[in-house]
C-alpha cells in the first residue's frame, strides 16, 4: 500500500505521528496561525482546525483498528506500523484534508463478493473488511508483497472469531501514481493521492475443503466413449492377429472401462467381446460342454432363445412350410432332423398334417442328437412327448433317435426304414432338416462333404437348411472379428427392441426379462467360440447364403424356391411379436431371410437333388 503527495517546490519526509514511528524532519517557518507543535513535526495545521483534526484522527484510529482489543489487536498494530513505515508524504501542508481522504477510503463500501459461507467468515467487526496478516517490511524498498498465511478451516457458526478467518492475498501497486481498473480499487484522496491494490480471495471451496482429499470429477461423452470402445476392440483384434500380445493385453484392459460408459445392447456386446478377447490373449479357452450340467444348461439357453425372439420360430415355420408342400399327396412321410434338441419344431407340422384334406399321412421322425454325459437316452424322452402329442391329434407316428457325436458319423443305412419295405406300399418320402447345424461341420475337414454324400444317398425329396446370415469363417481373424462384432451388435439390438414375445403374455414381464437375459448368454457363448477358439474347437463357423449356395451346388443340389405361403407364415409370426416393425422378411433368390431393420440375420433355404 503506497501513497504519494507531490508539490512543485516542496520537500519530503517519512510520516510517523500517532501511527507508531518517530521519524521526522525540519520544516520551514510557519505562519502565525499555524500550530507550533505540529509545525515542529512537519505539519501545517491552523489552530482553528485543531479540534476538527483531532476528531478526524480519532476516527481514523478507530477505523484502522488501532484501538482494538482482543486476539486481533496485535495484528492490527502491526498493520498500522507498516503504514507508518512505508508511507511517504511530500510537502504535508494539509493534514486535515489527508486525514479526511483516509477516512473516506476506509469507510468506502466493499466491492461485491460471492456470498458463500467460507467468504462470509472473513467479514469482521474489529479491524476492517479483510483480516490481513502483518507483512514483513523491507525498509529499503517501497514495494512489498503480502503472503497468505494458512489458517484452519472456517467454522461458519462463529463469524466473529478471528481464528476462523480465511487467508487472503494482497498485491499492491507500484511506486508511481496508478489509476483503478476492474481488478484494482482506486482509493485516491485530495492532494493527488492515489492508492491501487488488488485483493484476491482464496476460492470459496478451498477454505471449507482445505484438508479434504481431492475427488476427481469425470465427465464422459458417451458417444465419444462408444467410438473409442469400438476402436479399442478392433485395435485389440488387430494386435491379436499380429501376435502382439503385449499390446493386446494393454488394450483388452481398457475395454471394460470404456464399456461401462455405454448402455443397453452396446455395453452387453462389448462385455462379451471383451471377455472373448481376454480369453484369447491370456490363452484361457472355453471348454466344451462335457458334464450333464453343461448339457442341461445349453438346452435351457436354447429354449429361452426360442421364446424371447422370433429367429428360431421363423426357422421352424418356414422350414415346416417347405416340408409340408413337399409332402403334398404323400401317404408315408419321413423327416430326418439333424438337430432335434427338445423337438419344438415338429408339433406344428404334425398339426398341419392332421388338418390336411383326406387325413394325415403316416409320419416317421428320426431325431439326431449328441450323446449325453450321463449316458441317458434324452432323445427317447423327446420321442415319447411327441408320440403323446401325435396320439392326441390322431396321427400315425413313429420315432427313432440316433445318437451321434457329429453328423459325419451318420451312414446312409441309419436313415433307411427298419426292415424290408412292402413292395405293395407307397414308397416313403424323405425330408432332411438342418437348423443351425451345417456350419459346425466346417470345423472338420471333409465332414460337410461326407454328410452331403449321405444325404444324397437317401434321395430326399427336399432338404431344408437354416443358417446364420454372416461370414464368421474367414481366414483373417480381424475380418472375422469385425463381421461378428457387426452381426451380434445387430442381434443384441433386436433383443432390446423386440421386448416380450407372444409366449410371455401369460407368464408376465418377469419371464420375458429372464428369456432376454438367457438369450444374451446364449449368444454370448457363440461370440466366445467365434473369437476365442481356433481349430476344431471353433465350431461356430457361420457362412452367408451365397457361400452355402456354392457348397450345396458343388455337392449336387439345386435351390427349391420357397413359395408365397412361407412368406405369409413368416409375416404372420412377426406380427405377434412386440417390436415386430423392426424385423424384416425378405425374399432373396428363392430363399427367405429374417433381419433387424436393414441387416439380414438368418436365412432359410430349400434344396433338392439336381437333375442328372
Amino acid at each position: 500500500m503506497k501513497r504519494e503527495y507531490q508539490d512543485a517546490g516542496g520537500s519530503s519526509a517519512a510520516a510517523a505521528g500517532d501511527m507508531g514511528k518517530d521519524s521526522m524532519m525540519s520544516a520551514p517557518a510557519e505562519e502565525e496561525e499555524v500550530d507550533e507543535l505540529l509545525a515542529a513535526l512537519g505539519y501545517k495545521v491552523r489552530s482553528s482546525d485543531m479540534a476538527d483534526v483531532a476528531q478526524k484522527l480519532e476516527q481514523l484510529e478507530m477505523a484502522m483498528g488501532m484501538g482494538g482489543v482482543g486476539p486481533g489487536a496485535a495484528s492490527d498494530d502491526g498493520f498500522t506500523a507498516h503504514l507508518a513505515t512505508d508511507t511517504v508524504h511530500y510537502n504535508p501542508t494539509d493534514l486535515s484534508s489527508w486525514v479526511e481522504s483516509m477516512l473516506s477510503e476506509l469507510n468506502a463500501p466493499p466491492p461485491p463478493l460471492p456470498q458463500t459461507p467460507s467468504l462470509a467468515s472473513t467479514v469482521t467487526g474489529g479491524g476492517g473488511f479483510f483480516d490481513i496478516p502483518p507483512p514483513s517490511v523491507d525498509s529499503s524498498s517501497s514495494t512489498y508483497a503480502l503472503r497468505p498465511i494458512p489458517s484452519p478451516p472456517v467454522a461458519p457458526a462463529d463469524l466473529s472469531a478471528d481464528s476462523a478467518r480465511d487467508p487472503k492475498r494482497m498485491r499492491t501497486g507500484g511506486g508511481s501514481t496508478s489509476s483503478s481498473s476492474s481488478s484494482s480499487s482506486s482509493l485516491g484522496g485530495g492532494g493527488g493521492c492515489a492508492r491501487s491494490s488488488v485483493v484476491e480471495a482464496a476460492p470459496p471451496a478451498a477454505a471449507a475443503e482445505a484438508n479434504a482429499p481431492a475427488l476427481p470429477v469425470v465427465v464422459v461423452d458417451t458417444q465419444e466413449a462408444g467410438i473409442r470402445l469400438v476402436h479399442a476392440l478392433l485395435a485389440c483384434a488387430e494386435a491379436v492377429q499380429q501376435e502382439n500380445f503385449s499390446a493386446a493385453e494393454a488394450l483388452v484392459k481398457q475395454i471394460p472401462l470404456l464399456a461401462a460408459s455405454q448402455g443397453g445392447a452396446m455395453r452387453k456386446v462389448a462385455a462379451y467381446f471383451g471377455e472373448a478377447l481376454a480369453r484369447r490373449v491370456f490363452r484361457f479357452r472355453p471348454q466344451p460342454d462335457s458334464s450333464l450340467l453343461d448339457a442341461a444348461f445349453a438346452d435351457l439357453l436354447h429354449a429361452h432363445f426360442y421364446e424371447s425372439c422370433p429367429y428360431l420360430k421363423f426357422a421352424h415355420f418356414t422350414a415346416n412350410q417347405a416340408i409340408l408342400e413337399a409332402f403334398a399327396g404323400c401317404r408315408r412321410v419321413h423327416v430326418v432332423d439333424f438337430g432335434i434338441k427338445q423337438g419344438m419344431q415338429w408339433p406344428a407340422l404334425l398339426q398341419a398334417l392332421a388338418l390336411r384334406p383326406g387325413g394325415p399321412p403316416s409320419f416317421r421322425l428320426t431325431g439326431v442328437g449328441p450323446p449325453q454325459p450321463d449316458e441317458t437316452d434324452a432323445l427317447q424322452q423327446v420321442g415319447w412327448k411327441l408320440a403323446q402329442f401325435a396320439h392326441t391329434i390322431r396321427v400315425d407316428f413313429q420315432y427313432r433317435g440316433l445318437v451321434a457325436a457329429t453328423l459325419a458319423d451318420l451312414e446312409p443305412f441309419m436313415l433307411q426304414p427298419e426292415g424290408e419295405e412292402d413292395p405293395n406300399e407307397e414308397p416313403e418320402v424323405i425330408a432332411v432338416n438342418s437348423v443351425f447345424e451345417m456350419h459346425r461341420l466346417l470345423a472338420q475337414p471333409g465332414a460337410l462333404e461326407k454328410v452331403l454324400g449321405t444325404v444324397r444317398a437317401v434321395r430326399p425329396r427336399i432338404v431344408t437348411v437354416v443358417e446364420q446370415e454372416a461370414n464368421h469363417n474367414s481366414g483373417s481373424f480381424l475380418d472375422r472379428f469385425s463381421e461378428s462384432l457387426h452381426y451380434y451388435s445387430t442381434m443384441f439390438d433386436s433383443l432390446e427392441g423386440a421386448g416380450q414375445g407372444p409366449s410371455d403374455i401369460s407368464s408376465g414381464p418377469a419371464a420375458g426379462g429372464t428369456d432376454q437375459v438367457m438369450s444374451e448368454v446364449y449368444l454370448g457363448r457363440q461370440i466366445c467360440n467365434v473369437v476365442a477358439c481356433e481349430g476344431e474347437e471353433r465350431t461356430e463357423r457361420h457362412e452367408t447364403l451365397g457361400q452355402w449356395r456354392n457348397r450345396l451346388g458343388r455337392a449336387g443340389f439345386e435351390t427349391v424356391h420357397l413359395g408365397s405361403n412361407a412368406y405369409k407364415q413368416a409375416s404372420t409370426l412377426l406380427a405377434l411379436f412386440a417390436g415386430g416393425d423392426g424385423y424384416k422378411v425378405e425374399e432373396k433368390e428363392g430363399c427367405l431371410t429374417l433381419g433387424w431393420h436393414t441387416r439380414p440375420l438368418i436365412a432359410t433355404s430349400a434344396w433338392r437333388l439336381a437333375a442328372p
